[in-house]
């Protein structure tokens, strides 16, 4: 079953449906979700788009173009789930790389997107953003530029900075991929307390202490936490129990387990496993990293190998085991997410153009396809939003 992106009403009027029913197309039930799908824009895609998915029935109904915007890659969804914001990679006036960061605001009933206002990133190549457990700021990585950027969130959703901007350095023993910073990701801990930045570059997890009245970067002591020599860690998420962390690293194809203390914001690490089949010798390069709701599944990405790694989690310390290696259904899986219940995951293969979905067993953590394959070319962000309650 493909699913076309935009269905436009003139075309069903051509089909003898009127302009009346093609608007009743999209369900407006409490129930189900607005999925965002961020892309890198080109000829075909021209900014963010919607679905409407109730997670009940498996149904997925389209809402078309949600807002138009240049390259919106990565999303992040504010907590009142009333805001949405996006980050661009563009050219500055001076024909260099620069970036930006955009606030949108969120109608649930058509899913549309409306721009708020949009600043800078701090830095060129902004590639993944977050907003922290209060809702009152936001954190940048700029792989170009090699930094973080932090702002506040202002109480209509806009976006006020950046605050702070945090320019690393150094380099990797990789000569070809490490040859300065890539700050690949941001995140929040689990206490809000502290932020977690990880630089491909350097095989760096940088720490940050977080203060949400000041959207501050004050590094940690110590400053970062390491993943393998070369691994070059791209993404990270923490385990639902508050207590471990993941990081996927591109280069090394590898998740590096840590343990966190939220009171020092001290790792430490506990595993590295690989994302592959043992015997796998052709290029491949992992991206992102999710934990099932539950917490006792982790699943990871692989480009090039075209997979889904799906480990079990040792529910006493943290650490992962093998399960399977699923085919994401296309090439270049750069992108993935559970549904907020965990029952289905969105893969988004970027090369391919196209979206699958897959039910998730709930006892095993395997995956098995739905049929649901959404048409959407370079897609490399997706974001799942309730309707406020």
């Amino acid at each position: 079953m493909r699913i076309q992106p935009i269905l436009a009403c003139a075309s069903l009027a051509l089909l003898g449906m009127s302009l009346t029913s093609c608007q009743k197309q999209t369900p407006k039930a409490a129930d189900d979700l607005i999925v965002y799908f961020g892309t890198s824009t080109g000829d075909d895609e021209k900014g963010i788009y919607a679905y409407r998915f109730n997670p009940e029935s498996g149904e997925l109904t389209s809402a078309g173009l949600a807002v138009a915007a240049p390259n919106p890659g990565f999303l992040a969804v504010h907590p009142s789930r009333r805001f949405l914001y996006a980050v661009s990679r563009m050219q500055g006036p001076d024909g260099k790389p620069a970036g930006a960061v955009s606030a949108f605001s969120i109608d649930h009933d058509t899913a549309k997107l409306t721009l708020l206002n949009t600043v800078s990133s701090g830095g060129a190549g902004p590639c993944h953003l977050s907003v922290d457990q209060t809702g009152r700021t936001l954190v940048v990585a700029n792989y170009g530029g090699g930094s973080v950027a932090s702002y506040r969130i202002l109480a209509d959703g806009q976006l006020e900075g950046p605050a702070a901007v945090f320019e690393n350095s150094g380099t990797g023993p990789n000569p070809k991929r490490q040859t300065k910073p890539f700050l690949h990701s941001a995140n929040y801990s689990p206490g809000n307390g502290f932020i977690i930045g990880a630089d491909l570059g350097t095989d760096q997890l940088l720490v940050f202490r977080h203060d949400p009245a000041k959207a501050s970067l004050e590094p940690n002591d110590p400053p970062y936490a390491r993943v393998p020599p070369g691994g070059g860690p791209r993404h990270f998420a923490f385990h639902p129990n508050g207590r471990v962390g993941y990081a996927i690293n591109e280069i090394g194809n590898t998740v590096t387990v840590l343990s966190w203390d939220e009171s020092t914001g001290r790792f430490t690490e506990k595993q590295t496993i690989s994302t592959l089949p043992e015997g796998f010798a052709e290029t491949s390069h992992t991206a992102e990293i999710v934990v099932h709701p539950s917490g006792r599944f982790v699943y990871g990405s692989n480009r090039g190998h075209d997979s889904i790694a799906v480990f079990s989690v040792n529910q006493e310390d943290g650490t992962l085991a093998p399960v399977e290696y699923k085919p994401s259904g296309g090439q270049w899986p750069r992108n993935f997410n559970l549904d907020p219940s965990g029952r289905y995951l969105f893969s988004a293969n970027a090369n391919s153009g196209n979206v699958v979905i897959f039910r998730v067993d709930q006892e095993t953590g395997r995956l098995t396809e739905t049929g649901k394959v959404l048409e959407i070319p370079s897609a490399i962000c997706i974001r799942f939003v309730n309707r406020p309650s």
